[in-house]
Protein backbone atom coordinates (compact mmCIF):
# COMPACT_ATOMS: atom_id res chain seq x y z
CA UNK A 1 0.00 0.00 0.00
CA UNK A 2 1.43 3.33 -1.04
CA UNK A 3 1.83 6.08 1.51
CA UNK A 4 1.48 9.76 0.74
CA UNK A 5 3.83 12.43 1.95
CA UNK A 6 3.26 16.10 2.40
CA UNK A 7 4.77 17.97 -0.49
CA UNK A 8 7.62 20.27 0.50
CA UNK A 9 8.46 23.58 -1.13
CA UNK A 10 10.52 21.73 -3.73
CA UNK A 11 9.85 18.14 -4.80
CA UNK A 12 12.21 15.52 -6.25
CA UNK A 13 11.01 16.49 -9.69
CA UNK A 14 12.13 20.09 -9.09
CA UNK A 15 15.64 18.92 -8.21
CA UNK A 16 16.03 17.38 -11.67
CA UNK A 17 16.25 20.87 -13.14
CA UNK A 18 19.83 22.28 -13.19
CA UNK A 19 18.65 25.81 -12.35
CA UNK A 20 16.87 24.61 -9.22
CA UNK A 21 19.96 22.71 -8.07
CA UNK A 22 22.19 25.76 -8.52
CA UNK A 23 19.75 28.05 -6.70
CA UNK A 24 19.28 25.57 -3.86
CA UNK A 25 23.05 25.07 -3.52
CA UNK A 26 23.59 28.84 -3.39
CA UNK A 27 20.95 29.19 -0.66
CA UNK A 28 22.57 26.41 1.40
CA UNK A 29 25.97 28.10 0.99
CA UNK A 30 24.53 31.43 2.19
CA UNK A 31 22.97 29.77 5.23
CA UNK A 32 26.28 28.07 6.03
CA UNK A 33 28.24 31.34 5.76
CA UNK A 34 25.72 33.19 7.92
CA UNK A 35 25.85 30.41 10.54
CA UNK A 36 29.65 30.47 10.46
CA UNK A 37 29.76 34.24 10.94
CA UNK A 38 27.39 33.96 13.93
CA UNK A 39 29.29 31.08 15.58
CA UNK A 40 32.77 32.56 15.07
CA UNK A 41 32.63 35.09 17.98
CA UNK A 42 31.57 32.35 20.42
CA UNK A 43 34.24 29.91 19.27
CA UNK A 44 36.91 32.62 19.24
CA UNK A 45 35.97 33.69 22.78
CA UNK A 46 36.25 30.11 24.03
CA UNK A 47 39.61 29.48 22.34
CA UNK A 48 41.05 32.77 23.60
CA UNK A 49 40.13 31.75 27.13
CA UNK A 50 42.44 28.73 26.83
CA UNK A 51 45.53 30.58 25.58
CA UNK A 52 48.50 31.78 27.57
CA UNK A 53 49.13 35.50 27.99
CA UNK A 54 52.16 35.37 25.68
CA UNK A 55 50.23 33.48 23.03
CA UNK A 56 47.34 35.90 23.28
CA UNK A 57 49.52 38.88 22.28
CA UNK A 58 51.45 37.05 19.57
CA UNK A 59 51.16 38.65 16.13
CA UNK A 60 49.66 37.17 14.11
CA UNK A 61 47.68 35.51 16.90
CA UNK A 62 47.03 31.78 16.37
CA UNK A 63 43.41 30.75 16.17
CA UNK A 64 43.91 27.55 18.19
CA UNK A 65 46.02 27.58 21.38
CA UNK A 66 49.14 25.42 21.38
CA UNK A 67 48.11 24.11 24.82
CA UNK A 68 44.67 24.19 26.39
CA UNK A 69 45.11 26.00 29.71
CA UNK A 70 42.02 25.00 31.69
CA UNK A 71 43.60 26.58 34.77
CA UNK A 72 42.51 29.96 33.37
CA UNK A 73 38.96 29.17 34.46
CA UNK A 74 40.07 28.36 38.00
CA UNK A 75 41.97 31.64 38.15
CA UNK A 76 38.98 33.56 36.81
CA UNK A 77 36.87 32.39 39.77
CA UNK A 78 39.34 34.04 42.13
CA UNK A 79 39.27 37.29 40.17
CA UNK A 80 35.48 37.74 40.12
CA UNK A 81 32.90 36.43 42.57
CA UNK A 82 30.71 34.97 39.85
CA UNK A 83 28.45 33.10 42.31
CA UNK A 84 27.45 36.35 44.08
CA UNK A 85 26.65 38.25 40.90
CA UNK A 86 24.88 35.24 39.41
CA UNK A 87 22.66 35.10 42.51
CA UNK A 88 21.94 38.83 42.16
CA UNK A 89 20.99 38.30 38.51
CA UNK A 90 18.57 35.48 39.35
CA UNK A 91 16.99 37.50 42.16
CA UNK A 92 16.48 40.48 39.86
CA UNK A 93 15.08 38.22 37.13
CA UNK A 94 12.58 36.52 39.46
CA UNK A 95 11.34 39.88 40.75
CA UNK A 96 11.08 41.31 37.23
CA UNK A 97 9.11 38.27 36.06
CA UNK A 98 6.71 38.44 39.00
CA UNK A 99 6.01 42.15 38.63
CA UNK A 100 5.85 42.26 34.84
CA UNK A 101 3.65 39.19 34.34
CA UNK A 102 1.32 40.08 37.21
CA UNK A 103 0.65 43.76 36.54
CA UNK A 104 1.06 43.70 32.76
CA UNK A 105 -0.99 40.50 32.57
CA UNK A 106 -3.92 42.06 34.45
CA UNK A 107 -3.66 45.25 32.39
CA UNK A 108 -3.63 43.31 29.10
CA UNK A 109 -6.59 41.16 30.20
CA UNK A 110 -8.55 44.26 31.18
CA UNK A 111 -7.92 45.94 27.83
CA UNK A 112 -8.94 42.76 26.00
CA UNK A 113 -12.01 41.51 27.84
CA UNK A 114 -13.28 44.12 30.33
CA UNK A 115 -15.37 47.20 29.68
CA UNK A 116 -12.68 49.81 30.17
CA UNK A 117 -13.68 53.36 29.14
CA UNK A 118 -11.73 54.57 26.11
CA UNK A 119 -9.64 51.40 26.13
CA UNK A 120 -8.61 51.85 22.49
CA UNK A 121 -7.08 55.22 23.33
CA UNK A 122 -5.46 53.79 26.45
CA UNK A 123 -3.96 50.96 24.39
CA UNK A 124 -2.72 53.45 21.80
CA UNK A 125 -1.19 55.56 24.57
CA UNK A 126 0.81 52.64 25.97
CA UNK A 127 1.87 51.35 22.56
CA UNK A 128 2.99 54.82 21.43
CA UNK A 129 5.72 54.65 24.08
CA UNK A 130 7.40 51.99 21.92
CA UNK A 131 8.29 54.80 19.51
CA UNK A 132 10.31 56.60 22.20
CA UNK A 133 14.01 55.61 22.37
CA UNK A 134 14.80 53.86 25.64
CA UNK A 135 17.80 56.12 26.33
CA UNK A 136 15.59 59.22 26.38
CA UNK A 137 13.80 58.23 29.61
CA UNK A 138 16.78 56.89 31.54
CA UNK A 139 17.33 60.20 33.34
CA UNK A 140 13.62 60.73 34.24
CA UNK A 141 13.44 57.18 35.61
CA UNK A 142 16.62 57.72 37.58
CA UNK A 143 15.34 60.98 39.07
CA UNK A 144 11.98 59.39 39.97
CA UNK A 145 13.67 56.48 41.75
CA UNK A 146 16.05 58.88 43.52
CA UNK A 147 13.12 60.96 44.72
CA UNK A 148 11.43 57.83 46.04
CA UNK A 149 14.61 56.72 47.81
CA UNK A 150 14.77 53.45 45.86
CA UNK A 151 18.32 53.68 44.52
CA UNK A 152 20.58 50.75 45.45
CA UNK A 153 17.53 48.54 46.00
CA UNK A 154 15.98 45.84 43.83
CA UNK A 155 12.86 48.00 43.46
CA UNK A 156 14.87 50.04 40.97
CA UNK A 157 14.59 47.01 38.67
CA UNK A 158 11.20 45.63 39.63
CA UNK A 159 9.10 48.79 39.31
CA UNK A 160 10.19 49.66 35.72
CA UNK A 161 9.68 46.00 34.76
CA UNK A 162 5.98 46.36 35.59
CA UNK A 163 5.54 48.96 32.82
CA UNK A 164 6.85 47.16 29.73
CA UNK A 165 4.75 48.25 26.73
CA UNK A 166 6.17 45.53 24.47
CA UNK A 167 5.06 42.80 26.88
CA UNK A 168 1.66 44.50 27.08
CA UNK A 169 1.35 44.34 23.29
CA UNK A 170 2.20 40.65 23.14
CA UNK A 171 -0.11 39.67 25.99
CA UNK A 172 -3.02 41.75 24.70
CA UNK A 173 -2.72 40.21 21.24
CA UNK A 174 -2.81 36.77 22.82
CA UNK A 175 -5.74 37.55 25.13
CA UNK A 176 -7.68 38.90 22.15
CA UNK A 177 -7.63 35.38 20.72
CA UNK A 178 -9.30 33.82 23.75
CA UNK A 179 -12.95 33.16 22.98
CA UNK A 180 -15.24 35.43 24.93
CA UNK A 181 -17.71 32.55 25.35
CA UNK A 182 -15.33 30.91 27.83
CA UNK A 183 -15.24 34.00 30.00
CA UNK A 184 -18.98 34.57 29.71
CA UNK A 185 -19.60 31.00 30.86
CA UNK A 186 -17.37 31.60 33.87
CA UNK A 187 -19.30 34.78 34.72
CA UNK A 188 -22.61 32.90 34.51
CA UNK A 189 -21.21 30.32 36.95
CA UNK A 190 -20.42 33.12 39.38
CA UNK A 191 -16.68 33.59 38.76
CA UNK A 192 -15.23 37.04 39.32
CA UNK A 193 -13.12 38.81 36.71
CA UNK A 194 -9.95 38.08 38.63
CA UNK A 195 -10.84 34.40 38.93
CA UNK A 196 -11.53 34.25 35.20
CA UNK A 197 -8.13 35.80 34.62
CA UNK A 198 -6.35 33.41 37.00
CA UNK A 199 -8.20 30.16 36.18
CA UNK A 200 -8.95 30.58 32.46
CA UNK A 201 -6.69 33.18 30.83
CA UNK A 202 -3.44 32.23 32.58
CA UNK A 203 -3.60 28.45 31.88
CA UNK A 204 -4.36 29.16 28.22
CA UNK A 205 -1.46 31.62 27.99
CA UNK A 206 1.41 29.30 28.91
CA UNK A 207 3.21 29.64 25.51
CA UNK A 208 3.28 33.43 25.55
CA UNK A 209 4.15 33.53 29.26
CA UNK A 210 7.17 31.27 28.69
CA UNK A 211 8.21 33.54 25.83
CA UNK A 212 7.99 36.64 28.01
CA UNK A 213 9.94 34.94 30.80
CA UNK A 214 12.74 34.03 28.38
CA UNK A 215 12.81 37.54 26.91
CA UNK A 216 12.90 38.93 30.44
CA UNK A 217 15.81 36.66 31.29
CA UNK A 218 17.70 37.91 28.24
CA UNK A 219 17.08 41.53 29.24
CA UNK A 220 18.19 40.96 32.84
CA UNK A 221 21.23 38.91 31.85
CA UNK A 222 22.51 41.50 29.37
CA UNK A 223 21.73 44.64 31.36
CA UNK A 224 24.73 46.61 32.55
CA UNK A 225 24.12 50.31 31.89
CA UNK A 226 20.99 50.79 34.01
CA UNK A 227 22.48 48.62 36.76
CA UNK A 228 25.61 50.73 36.95
CA UNK A 229 23.43 53.82 37.49
CA UNK A 230 21.13 52.58 40.26
CA UNK A 231 23.11 49.88 42.09
CA UNK A 232 26.18 49.63 44.30
CA UNK A 233 28.78 46.96 43.69
CA UNK A 234 27.40 44.29 46.04
CA UNK A 235 23.98 44.18 44.27
CA UNK A 236 25.09 44.33 40.66
CA UNK A 237 23.97 41.66 38.16
CA UNK A 238 26.61 39.64 36.38
CA UNK A 239 26.83 41.68 33.18
CA UNK A 240 27.25 44.96 35.09
CA UNK A 241 29.88 43.39 37.37
CA UNK A 242 31.87 42.21 34.35
CA UNK A 243 31.58 45.66 32.76
CA UNK A 244 32.72 47.56 35.85
CA UNK A 245 35.34 45.15 37.23
CA UNK A 246 36.68 43.18 34.25
CA UNK A 247 36.22 44.98 30.95
CA UNK A 248 36.86 48.61 31.91
CA UNK A 249 39.96 50.31 30.52
CA UNK A 250 42.00 50.41 33.75
CA UNK A 251 41.61 46.72 34.56
CA UNK A 252 44.86 44.80 35.11
CA UNK A 253 43.27 41.36 34.59
CA UNK A 254 44.95 39.34 31.86
CA UNK A 255 42.96 39.09 28.66
CA UNK A 256 42.86 35.30 28.64
CA UNK A 257 41.27 35.43 32.11
CA UNK A 258 38.78 37.99 30.87
CA UNK A 259 37.79 35.70 28.03
CA UNK A 260 37.42 32.81 30.47
CA UNK A 261 34.94 34.89 32.49
CA UNK A 262 33.08 35.85 29.32
CA UNK A 263 32.90 32.22 28.21
CA UNK A 264 31.34 31.12 31.50
CA UNK A 265 28.74 33.87 31.26
CA UNK A 266 27.85 32.82 27.70
CA UNK A 267 26.88 29.28 28.69
CA UNK A 268 23.59 29.81 30.65
CA UNK A 269 21.75 31.96 28.04
CA UNK A 270 23.04 29.81 25.17
CA UNK A 271 21.82 26.59 26.80
CA UNK A 272 18.51 28.19 27.81
CA UNK A 273 17.69 29.44 24.34
CA UNK A 274 18.80 26.23 22.63
CA UNK A 275 16.33 24.21 24.69
CA UNK A 276 13.48 26.74 24.74
CA UNK A 277 13.69 28.31 21.29
CA UNK A 278 10.51 26.54 20.15
CA UNK A 279 8.58 28.27 22.92
CA UNK A 280 9.94 31.65 21.85
CA UNK A 281 8.93 31.11 18.22
CA UNK A 282 5.49 29.73 19.06
CA UNK A 283 4.84 32.40 21.67
CA UNK A 284 5.71 35.28 19.35
CA UNK A 285 3.74 33.83 16.42
CA UNK A 286 0.67 32.66 18.34
CA UNK A 287 -0.71 36.16 18.60
CA UNK A 288 0.09 37.14 15.03
CA UNK A 289 -2.55 38.20 12.55
CA UNK A 290 -3.95 35.17 10.73
CA UNK A 291 -4.82 35.44 7.07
Amino acid sequence: MKTTRDRAIMSRYDFRKPGIKITYGFMVLCIFLISLSMLYPFVNTFLNSLKSTKEFFTFPAPFFPSKFLWANYKESLSVLNIALYFKNTLFIFLGNSLFSLTFIGMAAFSLSHLRVPMKKWITLYFLSTLLIPANSYLIPNFLNLKGLGLLNSYWAYWLPAGANAFFLLLLKNFFDGIHKELLESARIDGASEFRSFANIAIPLSVPILITLILLGFSTTWNDFYWSSLVMNEDKLPLAAAIYTKVMYTGSTINWNIRFAILTMTLIPPAVLFLFFQKYIISGLSVGAVKG
